[in-house]
């Protein structure tokens, strides 16, 4: 096994599914080194239930497109590979096309801390077949779990009505490197803050923290215990005070309180990890206050989530800041993103556009041909409709989009409306043409985007629907295509005479 302190150190070109290598190799054996290709990622459902996700993750997707290209180690691995006949999995000839493959595609993507919906592309792949192949495992890996994340940092910030909610997940999350996509991404997503040392380095976030009952158990007692916490953090104190009755643990840091302001300092506010968070809180607010401390705020944690923080409100809890951990870090009632990354469309060399659609028996998971783009109308109220249009068939004056899963349901879009296109140029050529905003910019566009949509899109039970749908052009085209493919698949089965 290696150093942990090595394990990361090596490049990510092989971070894939052997299978897109394996694809890789058939294409290059079939001769169609010089095919183009459309791919287009996108998820098919909201998640947690919801009416709306944040896009995140796009610049890790740039960091690795950026380095992608494959080094004497990774030959090597790939060499050492055998089929079941134990002889070599690759050819010497493929594996040197692979050393010296360089990565020429475009990308176009949507910006992080925009709101999405089901079926848009988030990011659009096009050009050399065999390079869109072999980006597909790593994209869908640096997009799926922050949008996730993203999208539950905003749940749990749209909970707590205002107040910060800072990210505290790092002890419970899928690996160190999960931690810091996690931080990241609920930072994007609306958190404050976080709690992980190396994500504020790293990603500059405001890193938050307070102490854990390891401290106060180590004193003789718990009074000693916040008084010697306050003289090393006597501007930065946050008292845990349930390590063994909560409300004579406010007592305490009442009495820690009163000393500080007697050298002109400030008690930053406690902490509740405990018990019932809407009784205690409501108490420790009143004996807070009755002190003269209106300005000692209250920090919760305990296991929460969106659900449970609303629940605290409704009941009028007295808490200031949110700190949640496991719920957030780990997506923990929907771990995964139904990302897919679909093939749009081809193109032999010297010749046209061919639009592929796959089929299923489930209409959910029949794939949108062509070469995609998302367009959003706005009035002067935000935003009021996206279509999802194909760059060759473009769009009508009067445009008119129709539910993919629902023909019935349709939008007229006014001539003039007002509109924006959501993917934006990132490479082209295999060259980066995007700049990169801060952190704190994308978690901004967050807050800005979700003002553009009625809020009822936000809502947990029942969210609004918000109006998607295909350009009546490309869904006329997708109806054309699946009948075709349907009634050639009737053809093929039919029993001979």
């Amino acid at each position: 096994m290696k150093p942990f302190k090595t394990l990361y150190h090596h490049q990510l070109s092989l971070l894939t599914d052997l299978y897109q290598l394996t694809m890789a190799y058939g294409y290059w054996r079939a001769g169609r080194i010089h095919d183009e290709a459309v791919f287009h990622l996108f998820f098919r459902n909201a998640p947690f239930h919801g009416g709306y996700t944040i896009a995140a993750g796009l610049e890790n997707a740039i960091t690795y497109v950026s380095d992608l290209r494959y080094r004497k180690s990774d030959i090597d691995y790939l060499a050492s590979l055998r089929n079941e006949s134990q002889k070599p999995l690759f050819s010497a000839d493929f594996l040197r096309y692979l050393k010296n493959l360089r990565f020429t595609v475009d990308i176009d993507a949507v910006e992080e801390g925009t709101i999405v919906f089901p079926q848009q592309p988030l990011l659009r792949v096009k050009g050399s077949l065999i390079q869109c192949q072999l980006l597909e495992s790593a994209l869908l890996n640096c997009i799926s779990f922050p949008s996730l994340i993203a999208t539950k940092a905003s749940r749990l910030c749209y909970a707590a009505k205002g107040q910060p909610v800072v990210e505290f997940g790092i002890r419970r999350a899928q690996g160190f490197d999960g931690g810091l996509t996690a931080s990241r991404a609920a930072y994007i997503g609306g958190c404050a803050g976080t709690s992980n040392v190396l994500a504020g380095k790293l990603y500059d976030i405001p890193v938050r923290g307070t102490h854990a009952h390891s401290w106060v158990m180590s004193f003789p007692n718990e009074l000693d215990s916040f008084e010697q916490f306050t003289k090393v953090m006597p501007n930065n104190a946050y008292l845990l005070v349930d390590t063994y009755n909560t409300l004579e643990g406010v007592k305490n840091a009442i009495i820690i309180a009163k000393q500080l302001a007697q050298k002109n300092k400030h008690l930053s506010g406690i902490r509740l990890d405990s018990g019932d968070l809407a009784y205690l809180s409501i108490q420790a607010r009143k004996m807070l206050d009755a002190a003269g401390l209106k300005n000692t705020k209250i920090m919760a944690s305990n296991d929460l989530d969106e659900h449970i923080i609303a629940s605290l409100e409704e009941q009028g809890a007295k808490i200031d800041v949110w700190a949640v951990g496991t719920k957030l870090a780990t997506a923990f009632d929907q771990p995964a993103l139904d990302g897919v990354y679909k093939l749009g469309a081809v193109r032999h060399k010297n010749g046209e556009w061919e639009y592929k659609l796959k089929l299923s028996e489930q209409t959910a998971k029949i794939s949108i041909p062509g070469l995609l783009r998302t367009r959003r109308f706005f009035n002067k109220n935000g935003a009021v409709a996206d279509a999802i249009y194909d760059e060759q068939l473009g769009i009508n004056d009067f445009c008119t989009i129709i539910d993919s899963l629902d023909s019935t349901k349709r939008r007229k879009i006014n001539n003039g409306t007002a509109y924006e296109e959501l993917l934006q140029p990132i490479f082209r050529k295999g060259k980066l043409v995007y700049k990169i905003p801060s952190i704190a910019k994308s978690r901004q566009r967050t807050l800005d985007q979700l003002n553009l949509f009625h809020p009822a899109i936000r809502r947990f039970l029942n969210p609004h629907s918000y109006p998607v749908g295909l350009e009546k052009n490309l869904f006329e085209l997708r109806m054309k295509l699946i009948l075709q493919a349907r009634e050639a698949a009737q053809e093929n089965t039919q029993a001979p005479d």
